[in-house]
């Protein structure tokens, strides 16, 4: 079942990614994905299928002898607001199967958009409960077009998981930590927002050691996805995104 739910995710994603703009909506072409029995199930918006987020974490899990099975609904510039009201993660979560539900929206440091990504927040916890899941709190990082900082967004999605005591992966600290100790790391793409694949690659290692109690360090610098494609990070700089990951999960995540 999982690789049809994985076929019906990708389908999901593939749809945002044609569109014109953040803030578009897409239209779902496929059913939405079930989970095989202990999945991971990603609900959030371009930051998390941007470079397949998802199967990196599946991927860098199997390089490490683990399996994390994972599926995605994903929609461009949705908030988790937009996604309770269109309807389709609450349907996946629903069907069940699940062992741990992401959850991420933008860096949510806006007054209103703390208060949704909590209130919101608070709304999945009480259907990925039903179904005997956990739910986990995506931290992003900061727009570097707009006066927000990394504090600030790693206040936000602390809170909304100390809300319903869900799972924190500390990736706003993680990338703070890598770009304090090594400025000339890319982890943004051009636009300054959007994750390059060294960002999503740190992403990952935070997940993967937070999902299965296994320290980033020593992890594969290759990842090969489910789909068979590839992430290669130079050995240099993933050993310094592995510390980062390493020094935030020690410091900061909550299980």
């Amino acid at each position: 079942m999982m690789r049809a739910g994985r076929a019906a995710c990708l389908l999901l994603a593939i749809a945002c990614i044609g569109c014109d703009s953040e803030s578009a909506t897409a239209e779902v072409l496929a059913p939405v994905p079930a989970g095989p029995g202990d999945g991971i199930l990603f609900v959030g918006n371009s930051l998390t299928y941007g470079n397949d987020l998802p199967g990196l974490v599946e991927g860098l899990s199997a390089g490490t002898g683990g399996r994390l099975q994972t599926a995605m609904v994903a929609f461009p510039g949705y908030s988790l607001a937009d996604h309770f009201s269109k309807g389709d993660a609450v349907r996946s979560i629903a069907t069940g199967g699940w062992r741990v539900v992401i959850l991420q929206q933008g860096p949510s440091t806006l007054p209103e958009s703390q208060d949704l990504l909590r209130r919101f927040t608070a709304a999945f916890d009480r259907r990925i409960r039903a179904v005997g899941a956990r739910t986990a709190l995506f931290s992003v990082w900061p727009d570097t077009q707009f006066p927000s900082n990394f504090e600030d967004v790693a206040q936000s999605y602390s809170l909304a998981a100390d809300d319903v005591g869900g799972i924190y992966f500390p990736v706003t600290q993680a990338w703070q930590l890598a770009l304090q100790r090594e400025p000339s790391l890319r982890l943004y793409s051009s636009d300054g927002f959007h994750p390059s694949e060294q960002g999503s690659y740190l992403a990952a290692l935070v997940m993967v050691g937070v999902l299965t109690g296994r320290s980033p360090l020593g992890m594969p610098a290759r990842v090969v996805r489910p789909a068979g494609t590839e992430v290669s990070i130079p050995q240099e700089t993933a050993s310094a995104l592995q510390d980062a990951a390493s020094a935030a999960i020690a410091a900061y995540a909550r299980f």
